[in-house]
């Protein structure tokens, strides 16, 4: 099994590397510290499955996911994360990555790349357990009741894809600033406190 490790932290994945290649049927073929660097490897190997961790800098682990799949759709990714946040578990499950992990549940971590290795999907039981509860589907929510424009609908269906201030900027094409007050002004609207309980909103009322 060929894996690429992707991590901010270089102990990490030292410390990963070292601890998966102890098992005869892995090799760790490179590692990286950010999602620019997924893109990079994950092109350059094509391993079996890319281990990666969510929150880095430059570019996230969803968004890596999202660029890699548009471009793979058999990339077989697992997400390894200290972070079990309902907005992350839910945009990993609309990118149609393989697998998310806990990295406190280590043990589990060589059972699930054999099982991502042969097409399975696995999620820690911890994010299981929560995954129905995420995913209820309400019906379609009035927005217009709570006065939201068609452009601050769009910078929510945005923000829920993962896209940061500036990647929103860029697509609608309006300035950093402009964006910033539009979402301050979604997040009163709708008595939200930060783009994560957005994201979580617009996927439970989809």
């Amino acid at each position: 099994m060929n894996l690429v490790i992707i991590d901010d932290d270089i102990l990490v994945c030292t410390a990963l590397t070292t601890i998966l290649e102890a098992h005869a049927d892995v090799h760790v073929c490179a590692a990286g510290n950010s999602g620019c660097d997924a893109l990079r490897l994950y092109e350059k190997h094509r391993p079996d499955v890319l281990l990666m961790d969510i929150r880095m800098k430059d570019m996230d682990g969803l968004a890596a996911s999202t660029g890699i799949l548009a471009r793979y759709p058999q990339a077989r990714i697992l997400l390894l994360t200290t972070f079990s946040d309902d907005a992350y578990i839910i945009q990993a499950l609309k990118t149609g990555v393989k697998g998310y992990l806990l990295k406190q549940d280590y043990q589990s971590i060589v059972p699930a790349l054999e099982a991502v290795c042969t097409g399975q999907t696995v999620f820690g039981k911890e994010i299981v357990s929560r995954i129905p509860c995420l995913l209820q589907k309400k019906g379609p929510f009035p927005y217009e009741k709570f006065e939201i424009t068609d452009k601050e609908y769009e910078i929510i269906t945005l923000v829920a894809d993962g896209c940061n201030n500036k990647e929103i900027a860029e697509r609608i094409h309006l300035s950093e600033g402009t964006v910033r007050n539009y979402l301050s002004g979604i997040l009163d609207k709708l008595e939200l406190r930060d783009r994560t309980q957005l994201a979580v909103f617009y996927y439970q009322h989809l």
